[in-house]
């Protein structure tokens, strides 16, 4: 059973959400508050956060940022009545993997939080054996290999650590190795629509991953193309 945690101040919003959920299958934690909430997380292994923004002794934003020091693999789905791009860009740039306007239907919701324990790898720490790199849940490029498998990122024979969204950004970059991505097409892949909002959140989350990957190589891998968007290639 995969464990959720509903950080939400609004009590008639709490009972709805995990009415729902638990008839869903999923066992549910509540915190009324930010700071809460942080605690909770930090002292459990949960499968997703659900987060509202607007929250008493610390906002959504402050959690999600506290959270992502010591988890950066937990997938946080942002709850918002603040719809605006600007409020939607900064939830995403925190940490959080997605968002949701309030009011929603419940179904949206529910189809939110499947999409993002998907992409999650939260439950599976066990050891694993890596396969061969042919192997076909294996993608290399360059000296970067991924290990769809087991969700390792390794460069230089060093694992490096993403974050729910920085994977599956980089997962699309090897599948289209060589090729010029435009944002368009990354907001579609990696965050499942399209979000229209005229914002930097594909540049801010590309940088996120650059620095990660690309931190003091000589050997760049993702390159930006002026006026069309993003490739992987070797310099």
């Amino acid at each position: 059973m995969k464990k959720i945690i509903l950080i939400e101040d609004e009590t008639s919003v709490v009972s709805f959400i995990k009415k729902g959920l638990q008839e869903n299958g999923y066992e549910v934690s509540v915190a009324f508050d930010g700071r809460t909430g942080v605690q909770l997380v930090q002292a459990n292994d949960f499968d997703l956060v659900v987060l509202d923004i607007m929250l008493p002794e610390m906002n959504g934003l402050d959690v999600c940022k506290e959270i992502r020091k010591t988890n950066q693999h937990v997938p946080i789905l942002f709850l918002t009545a603040l719809g605006t791009s600007e409020n939607i860009v900064l939830g995403l740039e925190s940490g959080g993997d997605d968002y949701l306007v309030k009011p929603f239907k419940f179904i949206e919701l529910v189809a939110r939080v499947k999409s993002l324990l998907r992409r999650s790898n939260n439950g599976s720490t066990q050891e694993i054996i890596e396969p061969e790199v042919d192997n076909e849940h294996v993608f290399q490029f360059s000296d970067l290999i991924l290990n769809d498998y087991t969700k390792k990122v390794m460069r230089g024979g060093e694992e490096i650590s993403l974050t729910s969204t920085e994977y599956k950004l980089l997962m699309y970059f090897l599948r289209n190795p060589e090729k010029v991505i435009s944002r368009t097409e990354v907001l579609e892949a990696v965050w499942g629509v399209n979000y229209e909002l005229g914002t930097n959140v594909v540049d801010v989350y590309v940088n996120y991953l650059r620095k990660k990957l690309d931190n003091q190589e000589e050997n760049k891998l993702i390159h930006t193309v002026i006026g069309m968007g993003y490739v992987l290639k070797k310099a």
